[in-house]
């Protein structure tokens, strides 16, 4: 799989351990940063990650924040976008199953890296349901 990634400096480190993980299972990763706790602003990290996921580029796209919430928020103003900001397993699996999400937003700050990589296999594992969920997403 084909997976982009970013961070703003609140997640960073969170990112540099995800990209070692994809990478260790074979996945094929696109860093776009950042790469230091200097300050950055988190949109121009999403529209980046959010860029490639519209354009069908990769597969799917990975952004953290502290809180991922101002992550969640930068992507899904891409129309093309469904990003869902997840803090453990479940969340993971049901904003794939249900919203077919296409981005996963996390937050540094709010989720126990020791959740991060089960986190993240639920997210990338966990294929959309269709049927009842397809109407709703035309409503998008």
């Amino acid at each position: 799989m084909k997976i982009a990634i970013a961070s703003d400096h609140g997640g960073y480190q969170y990112k540099d351990i995800i990209v070692a993980y994809l990478k260790a299972l074979g996945h094929i990763t696109q860093d776009f940063g950042c790469d230091s706790d200097a300050s950055v602003d988190y949109p121009d990290y999403a529209h980046l990650v959010c860029n490639e996921v519209a354009d069908q580029s990769v597969d799917c796209g990975i952004l953290i924040c502290g809180t991922g919430i101002g992550m969640s928020m930068a992507a899904n103003r891409n129309p093309k976008i469904r990003a869902g900001l997840c803090k453990d397993v479940e969340t993971a699996q049901l904003t794939r199953q249900h919203n077919n999400a296409n981005v996963l937003c996390l937050g540094a700050r709010v989720t126990d890296i020791s959740n991060i990589e089960s986190i993240v296999d639920a997210f990338l594992d966990t294929d959309f349901e269709g049927g009842r969920h397809e109407k709703r997403l035309k409503k998008f």
